[in-house]
């Protein structure tokens, strides 16, 4: 490896990668891997609970087009250190909560602090200062990123069997604090210094903002992507609800809800290992197929056990690659200048399924139970496929 990628991977995207698993582990999956132990100590309906959830997704998804400007306008240190320090405080509210307004208000605060600190704000950083070489880098970091699921849901679970919830999340903020915040602080202080050194244009014009609004491309992508994202914030945050549910053995669905991280590994690396024969687009298209196949497969898990392999393994891989190429289709069809805007525009439909997945999930359930969830899951993850084949189709 030649010594200048050498010292962009030790100085910008080696500590983004630790960083952002930490980040993940402790922020968003903390909500999944946490749930069940709030409902039972509280006992909190399923739909007040993620519901506190939703608005913390609906506040980062309403936050990250602000962010990625201020990410295109060089201050990227300034908002992941905000944001991580407010995170890494949250955390410790949370785990000192008595009432349900305090949970609520705590988790739409975080949610405003993850807009600034996981993949989005990541993304946008990299992008602004490698450009081209943004994918590999990006690539990397969700290699090791994707395990955030594989640390936070057995660290939640066995933390809090010996040690209780209010210690683990305590635990959570201290990573946040002493890991995470000073590698990103690294990372973005070089990314900073080496946009300057090669003189990337990045700031995007109004203009440039109301093109891409008008375009059919964005409205089909922003759709395509909000389908996957509704699946994904559905399924993670309700798979150990679920899976006891179906009467799955505890031990059993904690370790197939770890095991998602590896799957989102794995699937990134069959990318990088046949990226090369197929188009960007095809493995999109993959990716909405192979998740909507994981709906199916969770839907009848509980009768055929076997089908929770299957599910784990698609749901995993597939959301894995998205998050890989979703910033590379969207530089793909839009162009790199701004990509920290347009980005952000296009992440908050995006990030509005992740947002609306929990509560619709449990608004659905208390009609018809996981079983009709996972039937509208399945039939929107299609819808979403036909948008994208749509957006393939219009010239560029």
């Amino acid at each position: 490896m030649p010594e200048a990628k050498k010292h962009i991977y030790r100085n910008i995207v080696w500590p983004f990668a630790i960083a952002e698993t930490i980040l993940w582990a402790a922020s968003y999956y903390a909500f999944p891997a946490f749930l069940l132990q709030w409902e039972a100590e509280f006992g909190w309906s399923k739909t007040a609970l993620v519901s506190a959830f939703t608005t913390a997704l609906v506040l980062s998804a309403l936050s990250a087009p602000f962010v990625g400007r201020l990410i295109d306008h060089g201050y990227a240190r300034i908002v992941f250190a905000t944001c991580g320090v407010s995170a890494s405080i949250l955390l410790v509210l949370l785990s000192q909560i008595t009432a349900y307004w305090q949970f609520f208000t705590i988790w739409a605060l975080i949610g405003v602090a993850m807009s600034g600190m996981l993949y989005e704000a990541c993304f946008s950083v990299l992008t602004r200062a490698l450009g081209v070489d943004a994918k590999r880098a990006i690539t990397f970091v969700t290699l090791l990123a994707g395990l955030a699921g594989t640390l936070s849901f057995p660290a939640a679970y066995y933390l809090s069997e010996f040690l209780g919830w209010r210690s683990a999340l305590l635990i959570f903020a201290a990573s946040v604090a002493s890991i995470s915040l000073p590698l990103v602080w690294t990372a973005c202080t070089h990314a900073d210094r080496h946009h300057a050194l090669n003189n990337i244009a990045a700031s995007v014009q109004s203009t440039t903002v109301r093109r891409v609004l008008r375009t059919a491309s964005f409205w089909l992508l922003a759709f395509a992507f909000m389908t996957i994202a509704i699946s994904h914030g559905v399924i993670i945050p309700h798979l150990l609800p679920i899976l006891a549910e179906y009467k799955i053995d505890p031990d059993t669905a904690v370790f197939a809800a770890s095991m998602i991280g590896p799957m989102q590994v794995t699937g990134r690396l069959a990318m990088m290992a046949g990226e090369r024969h197929v188009s960007i687009f095809t493995i999109a298209n993959t990716c909405f197929i192979a998740m909507s196949i994981a709906a199916l497969a969770l839907l009848y898990s509980g009768s055929v056990e076997g089908l929770l392999i299957i599910f784990v393994i698609l749901q995993g891989a597939a959301n894995g690659v998205i998050s890989i190429i979703k910033p590379v289709i969207i530089q793909k069809i839009h162009g790199r200048s701004g990509f920290g805007t347009i980005s952000g525009m296009i992440a908050v439909p995006f990030l509005l399924g992740f947002a609306l997945g929990p509560t619709l999930a449990a608004l659905i359930w208390t009609i018809g139970g996981y079983q009709m969830v996972l039937t509208i899951t399945f039939s929107t993850t299609l819808l979403g496929l036909i948008a994208l084949l749509a957006v393939q189709r219009i010239p560029r």
